[in-house]
This record gives C-alpha cells, structure tokens and sequence, in this order.
C-alpha cells in the first residue's frame, strides 16, 4: 500500500531555520497595531482638513469622514483578514484530510509571525502522522503477509456470522481456494464435512476427525490421503472497534500426530524391550542354576526356582497381552443391541448420569468393543475431577447414525494435552497407559465412525462418537 506523495507545489514543509525562510519577524499584534495607527492618523488628517474647509459646519465634516472612512477601513481590514481567514479554510482541509488518514497535504505562510508558528507546528504534526502511517501501513503488510502464508486456516467473524477475513489456508479447507469474506459462516459450513459442523455446534475448542470416505465425496477438508485426517478447532471471542469478533483456528494435526506416534512407539519398543530383558535375564540365570543342580542331583531348591521362573513369565505375558491387545484389535463383529439394556450394563459397572431418553432402536455393533471403548471414557472423566453428576452419556439419533456423548465437568483439556490425547501410550496421568482414547479412536473408526474430543462451555470435556447405521 502506498500512500500519495506531499504536495510540494501547492504547500511546503519546513526545510530551513524559519529566520532564513521567512525573513525578518513582524508579529500579527505589531501589523494590527500599525493598521489602527494608519487608520487613525489617515482619520486624524481627513477630520482636521475638512474643519479647515467647512469650519461652521460640523455635521458635514462627520458625514464625510463617515463616507470615506468606513470603506476605507472596511477595505485595510479585509486585505489584512483574507489571507487569514484562507490559512484558516486550508487548515481545516488538512484536518479533515487527517481524519480521512490522508497526511499527504501541508500548510505554506510567507509571513513571519504568530501563525507561521501554528503553521509549522500543523505541518509537523502532519509529518509524524505521516510517518506512523508509513510505519503502521508496513506493519499491517507484514502481518498480512504472515496471516496469509501460515499454515493454520483462520477465519474472523462478525458479530452476525459474516466472515470478515479468511487466510489463504482457510479458503483451500473451507471453499476451495474461493474468497471467504462476505459469505456467513453457516454458509460455508454446508459444503464442509459433517465432523467439522459437528465440532462447530459444540462450541468452544475441539479436535476432530475427517474420515477418507468424507474426502473422496468431494466435501471440503478433503486431502489427498486414504487415510482419516485429524484437526484441531480454536475459538477465542475478543472486541475489535467496539463489537465482537470471533477468531477460528483450525489446524491440521496428521502429521504431528503421526511424528508423535513414532516417536511414542520408539519409546514403547525400549520399555517392551527393558521389561523382557528384565523378566529373560533372571529365567536364564535361574535355568542355568537349575541345570548345575541337576546335575549334581541336589533337587531341594528345583520347585522354588521353576516357581520363580513361572512368576517371571506370567509377569511377562500380563505384559506383553495388555500391548496385544492393543495391537491386534480384531474386526469388530456386528451384533444386535438394545439401548437400554447396553446402557444398564454399564451403569452396572461404573456410576454416571444418562441425559434425554435413550434411542429405541435397534443399533448393530460389537458389544464387547463398544462396552470397552465408553468404560475407557467414563472412566477418564471420573478421574477428571468432575463431581459425580457431572459425568454424563447421551445417545441420541442424527441424520447419518447414532452420536454417544460422553461428558464430564472437570478441568478439560490444554491446546497441548488435546493435541495428542489420540496418541496411543501419551498419558498426563502418573499410572495412566495413555490407550483409553486411542484404543477408543479405533473402536470407532473400526465400526466405520469418527471420534471428536471438545472442551465444554463452563469447564469440562466432551467426547463424541458417531456410529453409522
């Protein structure tokens, strides 16, 4: 943006001392004072030579010097005011020029005095305006510039839905690289993926996901990849020229989350690989003094050492099946299940509330699976801190299958936290094995659905899971 240059022929800024400009200094008091002492000696001289000429009629001489000097001083007056009363004009243009963040017009007076002082204090003022808007205009390109070029989608709204900016990220997510200033959010929120108005309707920050199957119907968040891709929502509400403003920050997260999963599955690798050298070692150690023994035939301490060897590897296989498990989900097989009567199994096991009424319905999935995928949650969200009615699971029926809700009222989740809560073996707890969440996601991508993680309203952390018919 480039602002119009200074108008150097119609006005004139300050470039020398003003002694040198402007020459020798006459105040506008002593030019005044010298126009009343004009006028009155002119007065003076016109009185005293019209008495000479008409001495007995005094009338006259008054009406004559009325005539003549009234105009007269009419005119010295103007001729003085006029440049002043233009000075003045010319400095409201400025004025308004500035209220209009135009700084490229200044003042010019010849004259040294009072007003060549307010001229030049005007024309500097111009100029440091000028110059912080050169500055504030080279600010406001750069943040542009890194707005538009980052790589997190970010949309500002207005106070009634309209979208106000939309960086160049946002516009290839959301519209297909098309402008997204001036639609409404509800809008573009037609064309994206069910997850993503899914995430939008629960307000506050949550991380979802964009099934393969979502992309290849060509709805918007689609990329080129087979697999699901995952995101992570920010809403932060702040006041912009005194109304209220919404930003949305929409990350991609796949990648990070698959360079965190490798990293996570390195670290397992070393602990699977620590825990069976720890429970090998001592088997070999102990085998080896059980074979010295025999052949010495001193039998005594054979059955306390296979019994030791025995404990190391049901140790061994606790272990290493509570990895398995993980590792080998096996395909989920579909059965017939009756809401209320799944539900009353789990209340059966742990204590939470169930919102709204329970769907009628006969649903099809893998009773075993689900069961262990909502007890995984509902157990997070008895250890989040959230009072005992506060933990709560909701069923209700939507267009494309049936959403499970599980909620609680404890502290939520960070930015951090909820960027790799789906990463399998990542825990905030002390004993946590961090494959509640991720064993869940694959639970429910198993059954063809989708997982969404949001912070709620008022404190607390929403689970959704959307199963498909």
């Amino acid at each position: 943006m480039n602002l119009p240059p200074f108008n150097k022929t119609a006005t004139q800024t300050k470039s020398a001392p003003t002694s040198l400009v402007r020459g020798w200094r006459f105040s506008l008091a002593a030019r005044l004072s010298v126009l009343v002492i004009a006028i009155g000696v002119a007065s003076t001289g016109l009185v005293l030579g019209l008495i000479t000429m008409f001495p007995n009629d005094i009338s006259l001489v008054v009406g004559i010097c009325l005539l003549l000097l009234i105009p007269v001083s009419i005119s010295l007056v103007r001729a003085q005011l006029r440049p002043m009363l233009a000075l003045f004009r010319a400095m409201s243009g400025t004025v308004i020029s500035y209220q209009d963040r135009d700084f490229s017009f200044g003042l010019h007076w010849q004259r040294n005095d009072e007003l060549a002082d307010l001229v030049d204090a005007h024309n500097e003022l111009g100029s440091v305006l000028r110059e912080q808007r050169l500055d504030l205009v080279q600010r406001e390109l750069l943040l542009d510039s890194m707005l538009q070029n980052t790589p997190v989608a970010m949309v500002l709204l207005g106070q009634r839905g309209h979208i106000v900016f939309g960086n160049i990220t946002a516009r290839q997510l959301l519209n297909q690289g098309k402008k997204l200033e001036g639609n409404s959010l509800e809008t573009i929120l037609q064309q994206v993926s069910p997850s993503l108005r899914e995430a939008m309707a629960q307000g506050g920050d949550g991380l979802f996901t964009v099934s393969a199957q979502t992309d290849a119907q060509g709805a918007a968040l689609r990329t080129d990849a087979e697999e699901d891709e995952i995101y992570h929502l920010s809403r932060r509400h702040f006041i912009l020229n005194g109304i209220e403003h919404e930003l949305l920050l929409i990350r991609h997260l796949t990648v990070e989350l698959r360079r965190q999963e490798v990293q996570t599955w390195k670290k397992v690798i070393r602990v699977i690989s620590h825990e069976l050298n720890n429970s090998l070692a001592p088997v070999a150690s102990l085998a080896n003094s059980a074979g010295a023994l025999i052949e010495r035939g001193q039998y005594e301490r054979l059955p306390q050492i296979m019994k030791t060897i025995e404990e190391r590897a049901q140790h061994l296989e606790s272990f290493i099946h509570g990895y398995a498990r993980f590792a080998k989900l096996p395909t989920p097989r579909l059965e017939s299940a009756y809401w209320p009567e799944f539900i009353q199994r789990l209340q059966s096991q742990l204590p939470f509330r169930v919102v709204g009424e329970l769907p009628q319905m006969i649903a099809h999935f893998d009773h075993a699976q689900l069961e262990q995928a909502l007890l995984n949650l509902l157990k997070n969200a008895i250890e989040s801190g959230s009072p005992a009615d506060g933990v709560t699971l909701e069923i209700k029926s939507i267009v494309d299958g049936v959403r499970i809700e599980v909620g609680d009222r404890g502290v939520g989740m960070s930015d951090t936290v909820m960027s790799n809560a789906l990463v399998p073996f990542y825990s905030t707890k002390r004993n946590g094995t961090g494959l509640g969440l991720a064993l869940a996601r694959e639970i429910i991508e198993a059954h063809g659905g989708r997982i969404s993680l949001n912070n709620r309203e008022g404190g607390g952390l929403a689970v959704s899971l959307i199963l498909p018919h």
